[in-house]
C-alpha cells in the first residue's frame, strides 16, 4: 500500500514565499514522474510543475520563474518552492506520483495569498 503525505501551505501575503513538500511511502518499485497540481475554487485542476525521473522540472506558464520543483527519486519526495506569490496562486495544491504501481495523490494543502 502506498501513502502520500503533503506538508506546507498556509496563508501568505502577496510577494511572499512558501514551500510545499510531499513524500510517498510503501511498495513503490519505480517512480517515473512527480508533479504538483492546483485547483482554485470554480476552476479545473491544472498542472503547476512536473519533473521526470532524474530530469529537469517543467512549469506552467503562470508560475515560470517563480516556482521551483525538486524531486528526490531515491526517497520519493518532491518539493515546490513558491516565490513572489500573488493572489492568483490561491488554490489547493496536490502532489502526484506516477509510479510502476500506478498514480498516487496527496490529500491536498491549501495555499492562500492575501493581504
Amino acid at each position: 500500500q502506498v501513502q502520500v503525505v503533503e506538508s506546507g501551505g498556509g496563508l501568505v501575503q502577496p510577494g511572499g514565499s512558501l514551500r510545499l513538500s510531499c513524500s510517498a511511502s510503501g511498495s513503490i518499485f519505480a517512480t517515473f514522474e512527480m508533479a504538483w497540481y492546483r485547483q482554485a475554487p470554480g476552476k479545473q485542476r491544472e498542472l503547476v510543475a512536473n519533473i521526470l525521473s532524474y530530469g529537469r522540472g517543467k512549469y506552467g506558464d503562470s508560475v515560470k520563474g517563480r516556482f521551483t520543483i525538486s524531486g528526490d527519486n531515491d526517497n520519493n519526495t518532491v518539493t515546490l518552492q513558491m516565490n513572489s506569490l500573488n493572489v492568483e496562486d490561491t488554490a489547493v495544491y496536490y502532489c502526484n506520483f506516477v509510479t510502476s504501481r500506478g498514480d498516487f495523490w496527496g490529500q491536498g494543502t491549501q495555499v492562500t495569498v492575501s493581504s
